[in-house]
């Protein structure tokens, strides 16, 4: 979090940008972890994913309609953007499914992750450079849609505990535990939100 601003000054483009740096930090923590621990593994993909599907629902819910309705029909470089945003949302969504088919220990799985990482990384890249700037210059009120994506965040977070709450497998030491490792390399700008993920991450359980 930029020193100053409150949860309550922070808006839609911060709080996607918040989710950029959790997912890219993930994604730097699949490069140390050992390959040999399967359950280590996939927690870290689990988590990845989850905040990859959480993210890209904020943003076809609600971010890029709103952007959508504010862009001008004859902007074609605007919708050329949102089009091609939300087709990387498709393509990254079936990497996510098929990691879901997946065993942690199959030879595929780290080459399917890899992959999905090089693709975020892309969509990141498109929207901090180019989409985020053009939204900035709208009218659009992003205190109000960041307060939509709040609350529909908790949304998800309760539609996931309560999904965990009915798999007999779920196991919730471990997912806890890498959250906490996770928040103390957060940099301290951004340990309030971080801060925020673990305690609903943890109520998941």
């Amino acid at each position: 979090m930029a020193k100053g601003q409150t949860v309550e000054t922070r808006d839609a483009i911060d709080l996607l940008m918040d989710d950029h740096k959790r997912v890219d930090k993930l994604f730097g923590d699949f490069e140390n972890v050992d390959r040999d621990d399967p359950d280590a593994v996939q927690e870290l993909v689990e988590i990845a994913c989850m905040e990859l599907q959480i993210h890209s629902i904020l943003e076809e819910e609600i971010f890029y309609p709103a952007v959508r309705a504010e862009t001008a029909d004859g902007d074609r470089d605007g919708q050329d953007l949102l089009n091609e945003a939300e087709v990387e949302h498709e393509m990254v969504d079936e990497l996510i499914a098929k990691l879901q088919e997946l065993e942690p220990d199959d030879a595929m799985y780290a080459a399917y992750f890899a992959v999905l990482a090089e693709y975020v990384k892309h969509h990141v890249g498109e929207e901090e450079t180019e989409l985020f700037p053009l939204v900035r210059a709208m009218s659009l009120d992003l205190q109000q849609l960041a307060e939509d994506m709040r609350l529909r965040r908790e949304e998800l977070f309760a539609e996931m505990e309560a999904g965990d709450e009915g798999d007999p497998d779920a196991d919730s030491e471990p997912a806890a535990e890498f959250d906490e490792d996770a928040l103390e390399s957060v940099d301290e700008d951004e340990a309030e939100d971080a801060q925020e993920q673990v305690n609903v991450s943890r109520t998941r359980h």
